[in-house]
């Protein structure tokens, strides 16, 4: 036989073969099945998008900040949906790039021990998509740090003579780290710094005097900022205080006068009294620590014996303190004479009621008086608010940060 007739006769075989199996049933079922798993194959795959999302952080992440944005990343495409909620359902804000390839959580810091759940979407520039699905933890603390106190009140107003001061619940290591998250906001940007007084309390002050008339905001970004070994920032807050008229009084004691300015602008010029020899009024910049309208003294409060010739017991009107230890701005009419002419008093300042009652009128805590005249220093103890005698390199000693510009409130 030849390779021909071999061939022949092997496919005359197979064919009725094949034949016989399809009307027996058995493997049509099967034969269709092939031809529909090869068909589609060749006709219906589907097409896969070129375009990938990355997304950070990762559940491979163990030590997630809840200062750390969230971030998520188109290649080769761009981004079409970006969902970012916490364990509970709420929602996280976020922008999207110009270009839509980039989203980034904004404006809502993540929580401690919070686990969140992302998923976003990317279009390649086939109109393919596709998602992924990413879920993460922030870290549990062991200790937490937060603002304890705050002074002067949020909220309040007071006279440009008064410093920003915090006091924290616990001593801060990491001092640096703490002044670079401790942000002052001013309509327009002024030089200052913060100034370390303790382990626990920071506190603020401008170069000069803050302007009259401005809010002030400070803003302590401490979530997920590591403030010392093993103690974290408990959470951010934000404070807003307003200054009211600029109030600067200078006392010459050796002309006996109060030269008032108010926003810069000399409104009038006061004849006063101040301390005696032996009782002299210190020298320095004061500020206004309380008003009352009426107050008694006693030269007993101060160590003076009752039976003393210098001993007084009496109420004064219009009496705004300047010093701890006793020193005053008040009404004093039986020193009238001498106002203007000579030194009589136990170390305050008197002047005429008329004159005390219109100062008290338009006078904030805050307010600032410089004296002059006499070689009694005030100093920069605790006597008082002392932090304007302390020279700028002083207190920038004191610093990590040093000085910076306030942010200006438009760039917030």
């Amino acid at each position: 036989m030849t390779v021909k007739q071999w061939r022949q006769r092997s496919a005359m075989v197979r064919l009725p073969a094949f034949g016989a199996l399809i009307g027996a049933g058995v493997v049509t079922l099967a034969s269709c099945g092939l031809a529909d798993v090869s068909m589609s194959a060749v006709t219906h795959r589907t097409p896969t998008s070129t375009a990938t999302v990355s997304i950070t952080p990762t559940v491979d992440d163990t030590e997630v900040l809840p200062g750390s944005p969230v971030k998520v990343e188109a290649q080769q495409g761009r981004l079409t949906s970006v969902k970012v909620v916490s364990a509970d359902g709420t929602p996280l804000r976020g922008t999207l790039s110009s270009d839509s390839r980039s989203w980034v959580s904004v404006d809502q810091p993540l929580g401690y021990g919070a686990k969140y759940f992302v998923e976003a979407t990317a279009m390649d520039r086939e109109g393919l998509t596709t998602s992924k699905r990413e879920q993460f933890s922030t870290i549990v603390p062991d200790r937490m740090a937060a603002v304890e106190s705050l002074d002067p009140v949020a909220g309040s107003t007071f006279g440009v003579g008064i410093p920003l001061t915090l006091t924290f619940n616990r001593a801060i290591d990491r001092k640096a780290e703490v002044e670079k998250h401790l942000v002052v906001i001013t309509p327009t940007s002024i030089e200052g710094a913060w100034r370390w007084l303790s382990d626990d309390t920071v506190q603020y002050r401008p170069t000069t005097y803050w302007p009259g008339n401005i809010d002030i905001k400070v803003q302590a970004n401490l979530l997920g900022v590591q403030v010392g070994p093993d103690v974290w920032g408990e959470k951010n807050a934000s404070y807003v205080f307003h200054t009211s008229d600029s109030i600067v009084g200078r006392v010459d004691m050796d002309k006996h006068t109060l030269t008032v300015r108010r926003n810069g602008k000399v409104i009038r010029t006061i004849p006063i009294t101040t301390g005696k020899p032996g009782f002299e009024s210190r020298s320095g910049v004061k500020v206004v620590l309380t008003k009352e309208r009426t107050r008694l003294m006693d030269a007993a409060s101060g160590g003076t014996d009752p039976t003393s010739p210098e001993y007084y017991r009496l109420t004064v009107e219009y009496a705004m303190r300047l010093t701890w230890s006793g020193e005053f701005l008040h009404a004093a009419p039986w020193s009238e004479g001498s106002q203007g002419y000579d030194n009589v008093s136990h170390g305050c300042t008197g002047m005429s009621t008329s004159n005390a009652e219109w100062l008290y009128g338009i006078s904030s805590l805050g307010d600032v008086y410089e004296y002059v005249g006499n070689d009694r220093q005030m100093g920069t103890g605790d006597n008082g608010i002392t932090v304007w005698n302390v020279t700028w390199d002083e207190w920038l000693a004191d610093s990590r940060a040093k000085a910076v510009m306030t942010t200006e409130a438009s760039q917030t």
